[in-house]
């Protein structure tokens, strides 16, 4: 690690901050109770989506073939290396676009730093890391604000472009449709152990790997008309973000433990206490809504709840399709792409077995 200009160490990142990547989201109940209070927005026929079902961002049709997809994401160091924390970020901000089914445009920056603390060098290597992957992305960072913070804060206000007939809201899922989910689990759970300093090079390269892989297949997924809905899976967890999905809908989203994909060391370390104090913040929030069968014990229900840092894509499709989009996963490099249940007819619920 480089000094600064008096020759100390600089902080550790993760140590600046009292919480890391989507593991500082207010917790889902609390964010319920503050938005029940805001003003009810006059309808507008040219939005298409908006605040009305936890969407993954805000969609306004711009004409008979264009909407304008707009998403703002930005939180806390989850990791040490500056330019894999810019590179985090940024990619988790663009998710949002990928989710809707759109295509990035441009970026901005939001960029919070604590000036009198990290060296100029140290953010200008976070900078450097968000603008690596919207070049990665074919879009620039076309400009942004800054502030002195006291916590070092970065991400995007991301923009792209999607055909209003091919929008993939999160509430659209039918009964009978299969849940294909593109990433591997256990960011949080990852996250913890290395502020504890007990994650190793591979376990590290696993996160860095997963969190900063582009959710591309999004664009290409909004063409097909078999695929009904899709979110990304944050910092809700994914009981958080499929009860989303199942709420929307309007139908009981069913799991199925044993087929989830898992970065590698993640379930050992929940067994051994190693999680995020947002895991459980997470089920306190939702957890009467969910449904967990006997064979789900505390560390499994500590990983379902578990917050992810630039997550996958979750996606409800028909049976028929379930194959092709595997295959688009599999060509973007999504090798852990699975099947990992259905939605059914019933109350908006998930339930896990």
């Amino acid at each position: 690690m480089a000094q600064d200009a008096t020759g100390a160490q600089p902080p550790r990142l993760t140590s600046l901050s009292h919480g890391g990547g989507c593991g500082c989201k207010i917790a889902p109940g609390v964010l319920s109770t503050l938005l029940a209070r805001h003003a009810p927005f006059k309808a507008c026929a040219d939005l298409l989506v908006g605040t009305e079902t936890a969407d993954d961002a805000a969609v306004y049709r711009l004409n008979d073939e264009q909407a304008l997809i707009a998403t703002t994401d930005f939180f806390m160091p989850i990791v040490d290396d500056p330019f894999d924390f810019g590179r985090i970020a940024a990619t988790n901000a663009l998710s949002d676009v990928y989710a809707m089914g759109g295509t990035p445009i441009m970026a901005l920056a939001i960029v919070g730093m604590p000036i009198n603390v990290l060296p100029h060098e140290t953010i200008a290597e976070i900078l450097r890391g968000g603008e690596s992957v919207c070049a990665d992305a074919g879009i620039p960072v076309a400009g942004g604000h800054s502030i002195d913070s006291v916590e070092p804060i970065y991400g995007l206000a991301a923009m792209g472009l999607v055909h209003p007939s091919r929008i993939k809201r999160n509430a659209d899922a039918r009964a009978g449709d299969v849940l294909i989910l593109g990433k591997p689990l256990g960011v949080g759970v990852l996250s913890a152990a290395l502020k504890k300093n007990l994650l190793d090079q591979d376990g590290y390269a696993a996160m860095i790997a997963a969190t900063t892989l582009l959710n591309r297949p999004g664009t290409a997924l909004s063409a097909l008309p078999g695929v009904h809905a899709i979110t990304d899976v944050t910092g809700f967890g994914l009981l958080g973000h499929t009860l989303e999905m199942a709420r929307g809908a309007g139908l009981t989203a069913r799991l199925r433990l044993a087929d989830l994909p898992w970065l590698d060391q993640v379930q050992a370390f929940a067994r051994q206490g190693v999680v995020t104090g947002a895991s459980g913040r997470n089920w306190a929030s939702y957890g009467d809504s969910i449904r967990l069968g006997a064979n789900v014990d505390d560390a499994a229900r500590a990983l379902l709840t578990d917050p992810q840092t630039s997550g996958g894509l979750l996606v409800a499709c028909a049976p028929h399709d379930a194959d092709q989009v595997l295959a688009l996963f599999r060509e973007h490099g999504f090798g852990h792409a699975a099947v990992i249940g259905e939605m059914a007819d019933g109350p908006a619920q998930v339930q896990v077995d």
